[in-house]
């Protein structure tokens, strides 16, 4: 299936998507207040990021498993290049190479994500630092077949922290607003997922899963709009803010620091 046809990728332009949207910018956002140098950002999707982070660093290199078409309009087009790969390993990545990585929603989908780490371990210069997103387990609403796995707040901090020497582990919060959404989508999706009398969503592979979670996801989207359009629309980056994590984040947010030599 093409990326852009899941409902794992998302877009500014797709009304029923800006809620996720938002949600995901804040880590952008976030990220582009501290990061320079050379910069990696591994799992660029549709490259909507890139308008915030590039313009801050000297060299913007990005990765992902689908190819990404770089908007030449960008203000700073020539200090980014694409390489479309499947990580990890990062082939062709020398050591002690990138002063920041940028990798959002990204570990999820990785099978062996120790060796994930390590191998963005290794790429870092040292006194490098890694910002890393994925979704807080404890708050997602349903099994999602297209993440190998979910993590709470203290099974990512170990995680990165035996591999790396610094580890600050924050979390993305919305307020009220964000919050009135996150409760119609529970109350939604608990419509769908109570026809699964034979918890057929945790009893299958994931692969049998993905086509319907994408169609019934999409559907739920556009069932939240309409029956709030304002609220829907409305959300901005201005509605999501970092604090530190706990079990109420929608997403956990890792500062990691490779170690001086």
């Amino acid at each position: 299936m093409a990326s852009f046809q899941t409902a794992e990728r998302h877009s500014a332009l797709v009304t029923t998507d800006n809620v996720l949207h938002q949600r995901h910018m804040i880590a952008y956002h976030s990220a582009s207040q501290s990061i320079g140098g050379y910069v990696l950002e591994v799992g660029c999707g549709e490259g909507y990021g890139m308008e915030l982070l590039a313009p801050k660093a000297t060299k913007y290199l990005a990765v992902d498993k689908f190819p990404t078409h770089i908007n030449p309009q960008l203000p700073d087009f020539k200090k980014i290049t694409f390489r479309q790969m499947n990580v990890p390993p990062f082939d062709g990545l020398d050591d002690n190479l990138f002063d920041y990585i940028v990798s959002f929603q990204v570990i999820e989908h990785i099978e062996d994500d120790e060796f994930f780490v390590r191998e963005l371990y290794r790429v870092l210069k040292p006194g490098g630092k890694l910002i890393l997103t994925t979704p807080n387990i404890q708050m997602s609403l349903t099994r999602n077949p297209w993440h190998v796995r979910e993590y709470t707040p203290t099974q990512l901090k170990n995680l990165v922290a035996g591999i790396f020497n610094q580890v600050e582990l924050k979390g993305v919060f919305g307020n009220a607003k964000v919050m009135e959404y996150y409760e119609a989508n529970k109350k939604s999706v608990r419509k769908f997922t109570r026809l699964d009398i034979f918890n057929l969503q945790y009893r299958l592979p994931r692969r049998f899963l993905q086509i319907p979670y994408d169609i019934l996801n999409r559907m739920n989207r556009q069932k939240l709009h309409k029956s709030n359009t304002s609220l829907s629309s409305d959300v901005g980056l201005i509605d999501y803010f970092l604090a530190e994590a706990n079990e109420q984040c929608l997403d956990l947010f890792i500062i990691a620091q490779k170690k001086n030599n």
